[in-house]
């Protein structure tokens, strides 16, 4: 059988732990919210220690996504590509800044080579970071894959502003807790 579509999903936690009428005004809260979402990822075993959020211009939640490769037998279906995935269909757009309005994505763990990609085509303005890569393959068996060694100037090329090491060290207590887990590759 020739399968036909795809079905992807976020745990049911997630309804009940994101409060979409919340507006979230700085950088500081945003990162928050995504290491608050790949905490309860690790701790629900519903997924990989990463969480994203994606933010529109009114500062509310347009979407977020954490981890589900494992649960859902999904290589792409990383915190970053979910949120991606769930904000294009929600606005019904492939590139979400061309309805002319600013959107940030926040994310515990900095996109791996498949998150960054997704970043730079899925039309965001900002990217705000918790973890590092290195932190990530420091402390868990992840592999972040390749990346352009000139990353964050590739990204400001494209009109897209970084910000890193937000709450670096609170991320990096995710990534420790899901290795003592004894965590999946994936």
């Amino acid at each position: 059988m020739l399968y036909a579509q795809v079905h992807l999903t976020l745990p049911a936690w997630v309804h009940d732990a994101v409060d979409t009428s919340a507006t979230y005004p700085d950088d500081d809260a945003r990162i928050a919210l995504a290491i608050e979402l790949s905490r309860r990822n690790v701790e629900a075993a519903s997924g990989g220690p990463f969480g994203a959020a994606l933010f529109g211009p009114d500062d509310r939640i347009v979407s977020v996504g954490v981890n589900r490769v494992m649960p859902t037998s999904c290589s792409v279906a990383h915190a970053e590509t979910m949120a991606f995935m769930l904000a294009q269909q929600r606005l019904q757009t492939p590139r979400l800044n061309a309805l002319g309005a600013p959107y940030t994505l926040a994310t515990s763990s900095q996109p791996c080579c498949q998150c960054f990609g997704a970043s730079v085509w899925a039309g965001i303005d900002r990217l705000l970071i918790g973890a590092r890569a290195e932190d990530v393959e420091a402390l868990t068996e992840f592999d972040e894959g390749p990346l352009p060694a000139d990353w964050p100037q590739e990204l400001e090329r494209r009109g897209i502003e970084l910000v890193r090491d937000l709450r670096r060290d609170e991320a990096r207590a995710v990534l420790q807790a899901y290795a003592a887990t004894g965590g999946a590759r994936y």
